[in-house]
Formats: C-alpha cells, structure tokens, sequence
C-alpha cells in the first residue's frame, strides 16, 4: 500500500533506539524527511547515519531532552512545521503509591503528559494551515489495563489520552488526526532491562524470568519493534485521514476487554 506520505516531513521524540527509532525507520521507509530527537548525541548520531544509508532520507538530529522546555525549543527550531509529530518519552519509574512526592508526580506529568500537549500546541495550527497532519502519541497499554506499580505512568498518560480524546475531535475537519499507540511488551532494551531487574528480585534466571512472562501473552511472544513502526507509519498516512481520537493497542492480546 502506498502511504502517501512521501516528501513530507516528521519530528519523532525518543528515535535513536526502540519504538521511537521502530517510527522512524518506517517513516523513512515510506520517504519522509526526519527530524529525530533524542538525548544520547552518539547513539543519535548512530540512527541518523544508518537511516540516511538505508533509505537514503534527509535526516536532522536534535540531541536534546524533549521533557524540558528547553529542549523542546531545540526541537521545534530545527522543524518548526513538522507534517507528522509523533510524541515519544520514556515512563517514570514504578513504585508505591505511599512513597512518591508532589516532586514525582510533577515530573511523571511534565514528561508523559504536558511534554507532548506543549508539542501539539506548537505544531498543530501550521498543519491544519496547511491542510494536512498527523499526530501519534506513543503511551501504553497501561492506559487501557492499569499495571499496579506503574501509577505516576497510569495517571499522567490517562491525562494525556483524556486531552487527546477532546482535541482531536476539534481538529480533524482540517485533516489533521490525532492518535495513541499503546504498547505492551515489545523487544525492546528497555523489555530487557526489566527483565533484567525482576531476575535480580527474584533470583531466576534472565531467561527464566523471559520465557515465564512470554507464556502469559496470547501471541505467545513479545511484540517485533518493525510491527509498531509501521501501525504508526499507517497512522500518519494520507489513508488515515478518517481515523482520529483513537487507541491502539499493540500487545498480542493481552488486554482482556471487549472494548
């Protein structure tokens, strides 16, 4: 299927490494320039090179922490009228409830929440200007199903999809669509360090601990980084214009609702 998307131009947050860089490579794949954003410059660097080789892109870096206002402003200064945005920051770390300050939570909302409303308020009116735009906010699947220790996560994206559900309603009619990519488990380093932690606790294996928690998904696996990029390429396609306010959730079926 032809996406329709190239020669447009897309700023993707967290895209040096796991689902982040999952979204660029497919939008490369589909001829889109990029801009990508990360905070590590080498492994950034490393991304770029290798996207430009491959699909023979234009690709900008942006070595910054998108969480700041600071660097989002870095962001946005190297493309300021992105045709795709998609929102990408790591989660907050878990914990009980009982232990978290004011300081936390604020932090937990600063990156996984008003980070990526300060992105859309910066982007969207150029796109709806020009007719054309596609938002995707990488989340969680948490959003849907809760994880228990996982509750400045749980709260702060649960706010970001509630904006999201209302914003997106009042934009689409200028052909610009917002939507949500709700991960489960994928491969991912971050998946790997997990792992590598709850074999620490629970003194198992790394592999035991793996196999263990593969078992429980339906798909009998973990999710390939490939097939998230390209349900956001899709996102972002001329063919999603009649998609807008939605969650996706991508975890092998995991999610035991109906709806």
């Amino acid at each position: 299927m032809n996406l329709g998307i190239a020669g447009r131009r897309a700023l993707v947050c967290a895209a040096s490494r796991g689902l982040g860089r999952a979204c660029a490579e497919a939008l490369a794949a589909e001829g889109v320039s990029l801009t990508i954003v990360a905070r590590r410059s080498e492994a950034l660097e490393t991304a770029a090179a290798e996207l430009r080789t491959r699909y023979g892109v234009e690709v900008q870096t942006v070595a910054c922490d998108i969480t700041t206002a600071e660097g989002r402003e870095l962001a946005l200064k190297a493309c300021a009228k992105p045709d795709i945005l998609v929102n990408n920051a790591g989660g907050p770390p878990p914990g009980d409830f009982r232990n978290w300050s004011r300081e936390d939570w604020i932090a937990a909302l600063d990156a996984n929440m008003l980070a990526p409303i300060e992105m859309i308020k910066a982007t969207i009116d150029p796109m709806m200007d020009n007719g054309f735009g596609r938002i995707v906010n990488i989340t969680s699947a948490a959003v849907k199903a809760p994880i228990q220790a996982l509750g400045l996560s749980n709260g702060a994206r649960a706010g970001l999809t509630g904006f999201v559900a209302g914003l997106a309603r009042q934009v689409v009619h200028r052909n610009v669509t917002i939507n949500n990519l709700l991960p489960g488990p994928f491969e991912t380093d971050r998946l790997h360090s997990n792992f590598e932690a709850a074999a620490e606790r629970s003194g198992k294996s790394i592999e035991e601990v793996r196999e263990e928690r593969m078992k429980t998904n339906p798909a009998g696996r973990f999710g390939n980084p490939e097939e998230f990029g390209e349900a956001c390429a899709f996102f972002c396609s001329v063919r999603a214009g009649y998609i807008t306010g939605q969650n996706l959730v991508l975890d092998g079926g995991s999610y035991p609702g109906t709806l």
